[in-house]
């Protein structure tokens, strides 16, 4: 009985958030034609609200600690581990004033009405994991704008999700390359608990009920240290920040 509840109340959630992203497509792409990347933006931001709202249905709750912490008013590389695509949701809207552009897989930028959408005409990264070679020229532009304009990106080292809530070794290119083309910038680690929870079965049925911590850590300046000092320094803080 209680997995039936679960198919239930799953596929209430994905009802609710297919309707958003789905009303919303047409709405973005008026606002992106008439607006350009502010109407883009501010769109999305909406939607990123009600997307989270319809995480309530499956119970699940939302705390992002320390924000106090994130600089204002320079550029920004906010690294994370990466759990679920619910990470996504909380990052989107808790860090919205920072213009985020996120380096994420290439198979999100087709087949999600809204979400890609945003990503094939924003800043974000679309990187081909058979060839992750070919977003280098992307990275570095995207760093080279976040550094112009005091924006910024956010990238999960690991590179692929955490089914398990365990910690992935962090690859360093991708870090790397934002780093060195934006040398003014702030390495702002972030820890993310019990995202994977919610698909621990898989897509469907979801589990329902989880607390989502999100707890930023202490920024680095990007030009106080060596790129390995900073690696070490990002993947230690965000590995004590898993619980």
């Amino acid at each position: 009985m209680k997995r039936v509840l679960l198919y239930i109340i799953s596929l209430i959630y994905y009802f609710f958030f297919l309707v958003v992203l789905s009303i919303f497509q047409p709405i973005q792409w008026i606002c992106f034609k008439i607006f350009g990347y502010k109407g883009l933006k501010n769109t999305f931001d909406f939607v990123t609200l009600l997307s989270l709202q319809c995480c309530h249905i499956l119970g699940v709750r939302y705390t992002f600690e320390n924000k106090e912490l994130i600089p204002k008013n320079v550029p920004i590389i906010f690294v994370s581990n990466h759990q679920s695509l619910y990470d996504t949701v909380g990052l989107n809207w808790y860090l919205r004033r920072f213009h985020c552009a996120f380096v994420t897989k290439k198979e999100l930028g087709k087949g999600i009405p809204s979400v890609s959408y945003y990503i094939r005409n924003s800043k974000c990264v679309q990187i081909d994991r058979k060839n992750p070679k070919q977003a280098i020229p992307q990275i570095k532009a995207l760093a080279e704008y976040i550094e112009s304009n005091k924006r910024s990106a956010i990238i999960f080292p690991e590179g692929t999700r955490s089914k398990t809530g365990e910690p992935k070794e962090f690859a360093q290119s991708g870090l790397k390359i934002l780093c060195k083309y934006a040398p003014s910038a702030y390495v702002v680690p972030i820890s993310i608990n019990n995202s994977w929870k919610i698909v621990q079965y898989g897509s469907l049925p979801l589990s329902l009920g989880h607390h989502l911590l999100f707890t930023v850590h202490n920024p680095l300046t990007v030009s106080d240290y060596s790129f390995d000092e900073i690696i070490q320094k990002t993947e230690s803080a965000i590995v004590r920040g898993i619980k």
